[in-house]
């Protein structure tokens, strides 16, 4: 029998001031998809900053639907429009923030299983690792790539 051990490397920021100009308007970016999200039934707002290497941004935010599971995460929701109308771009980052109340989660929102597989896909796919950093008011959650957040994935 062998036995390993699974270590991530992540950074904690206290404030978005802290983690940079840019990045702090990622965040802002963020909060404003989650402000408008579709989310009646949870009110469980997600929004999602994207930014590809040439700059370009996006953002996306969770979509429920009545009939429940029919509705999609603001992950993936971001990283399929990127890929399906710009599939040979790479993004460099996404942001990912919670609201409630309209307010942000005072701790982060992290990916569910689902999004953490298509994430890490989607690195494999651009050969290129993205930085995600996960928003909550008492701190902030920042990986170098998806591949962190999912180190045993799903292969076939």
């Amino acid at each position: 029998m062998i036995s390993k051990e699974i270590r991530i490397a992540v950074t904690e920021y206290s404030s978005p001031e802290e983690t940079g100009p840019e990045t702090a308007s990622l965040i802002q970016l963020a909060a404003k998809a989650a402000a408008q999200a579709y989310a009646p039934y949870s009110g469980f707002n997600v929004g999602v900053a994207i930014e590809l290497t040439d700059g370009t941004r996006f953002m996306s935010n969770n979509q429920e639907n009545k009939a429940y599971p029919s509705g999609l995460c603001a992950e993936r929701t971001g990283l399929f429009f990127v890929k399906a109308n710009h599939p040979d771009s790479t993004i460099r980052r996404m942001i990912i923030l919670a609201q409630q109340d309209g307010m942000t989660t005072e701790e982060p929102a992290f990916p569910c299983g689902a999004c953490r597989q298509v994430m890490v896909e989607t690195e494999e796919r651009q050969e290129i690792p993205m930085e995600i950093l996960m928003v909550g008011r008492n701190r902030i959650v920042r990986v170098e790539s998806a591949g962190s957040l999912l180190p045993l994935k799903f292969i076939l």
